[in-house]
């Protein structure tokens, strides 16, 4: 019998609560209510308020844009967060996935604090579990500069590497007339790298 993982119940929990809020009340009703608007966390009046503004980062996690927009997030989520979560235990996934929503919230805020377009989906906070993952697991080529010791050279790269990603991507379908949360990806990802090593002790310890 396979063990339950909290990666697992946050995968289940995520698409069924996504799945049902949505099909109930539509697609623009649940984003205005429960996703994340950078103007709500500015203080400025919008349509719609029903989850309190400082829930909005995690409530979004639960709101998709489609089912293809569910199952892309999910089977990242799926896949990094059952890898990681043999590195830092299960309420080190949690940790970084809670974290990794607000981080995510936080710079995708920063940009444009007025903003009253909904953020909506799970990929900020799996963004983090990705970036933790991927020190933890990923085979480091990196070589100290000067000063800057291999380690820091191969966070940044990382950092460096997944910004320039996703802001490509987001210019890409931006031309296509979709809207991407680079920002957001980009937030929950350092996060994760800042969160990884000390949540890797922190369990290890622990244990």
């Amino acid at each position: 019998m396979r063990r339950v993982t909290a990666t697992g119940v946050i995968v289940l929990v995520t698409a069924a609560v996504s799945l049902a809020v949505t099909f109930y009340f539509g697609l623009y009703q649940a984003s205005m209510r429960g996703g994340f608007i950078p103007a709500r966390a500015s203080g400025l009046p919008t349509d719609f308020a029903a989850v309190p503004t400082w829930l909005t980062p995690l409530s979004c996690t639960l709101l998709h844009a489609g089912v293809l927009h569910l199952a892309m997030n999910m089977v990242m989520l799926g896949f990094t967060g059952r890898q990681a979560e043999r590195a830092v235990g299960p309420l080190g996934i949690v940790i970084l996935y809670v974290v990794g929503a607000y981080a995510a919230a936080f710079a995708q805020w920063l940009p444009d604090p007025q903003s009253v377009t909904p953020m909506v989906g799970a990929s900020g906070a799996a963004s983090a579990v990705v970036g933790a993952y991927s020190l933890l697991f990923g085979r480091s080529r990196a070589k100290a500069i000067g000063p800057i010791p291999a380690q820091v050279v191969h966070v940044l790269w990382l950092a460096a590497a997944w910004i320039v990603i996703n802001l490509l991507v987001a210019f890409a379908f931006l031309g296509a007339g979709l809207a991407v949360a680079a920002w957001a990806h980009i937030g929950g990802f350092i996060a994760g790298l800042l969160l990884a090593r000390p949540l890797l002790r922190w369990h290890w310890r622990k244990a």
